[in-house]
């Protein structure tokens, strides 16, 4: 499980086919000093498995679902990731529950700077599989970056970005049209799936909200 804080930038440096499968190369400076081969790694929203760990490096596996359904398909040597390592058993929570498993692919419309201020406006079409569980000051992950909800209009979510996220994740390296990963927040799904069983055992909005959704 992952919160959407964003560790550290990584930059791919290969991209090998083998077999159906593509190998990529990270580097990274400090994440592969606390990964080991099997462990879980977010990168740019997508968990991933930690393989061939040297200082410096690190690979990841990618299957032919993983490429096609995630933004991975624009990814090039020489592109920026955002990394995050799981969340510790006494971690504390920096952003929400993000678990690496990509909803769906949105598209960059506009990444703007506020007229009159160091904050951006970052714009994002949403698909409609993550737009019904996108909601005004919700929580979304966009290239694994957790982020709240600034403005929602159909399809099209605008979330504000400070100074610090620009310069600490792959963004500033994003432009117009590029497809990035998107997870809706996990609550969204949970309380659909109860209101869409049975009549015998689903709930009301009401005993939802007593229940603490």
């Amino acid at each position: 499980m992952f919160t959407g804080i964003v560790e550290e930038v990584g930059r791919i440096t290969r991209i090998e086919q083998r077999g159906e499968n593509r190998r990529v190369t990270i580097a990274a400076k400090n994440a592969p000093q606390e990964l080991k081969t099997g462990n879980s790694v977010a990168v740019s929203g997508v968990c991933l498995t930690a393989l061939d760990i040297k200082p410096g490096s690190f690979c990841a596996d990618l299957a032919p679902e993983t490429w096609v359904r995630t933004s991975f398909s624009r990814i090039h040597e020489g592109a920026l990731v955002n990394l995050e390592l799981p969340m510790k058993a006494d971690g504390r929570f920096g952003g929400h529950i993000v678990q690496g498993h990509v909803d769906g692919v949105g598209k960059l419309i506009a990444f703007d700077r506020i007229a009159d201020s160091e904050n951006w406006w970052l714009d994002i079409e949403l698909p409609d599989d993550v737009e019904k569980y996108t909601v005004y000051k919700g929580s979304i992950s966009i290239e694994g970056i957790s982020l709240t909800v600034a403005k929602l209009e159909k399809n099209r979510c605008t979330v504000a970005i400070i100074p610090h996220t620009v310069e600490m994740t792959n963004l500033h390296s994003l432009k117009p049209g590029d497809p990035v990963n998107l997870e809706a927040d996990l609550i969204a799904k949970y309380v659909e799936k109860m209101m869409k069983g049975d009549a015998e055992s689903s709930l009301t909005v009401e005993e939802l909200v007593q229940q603490g959704f």
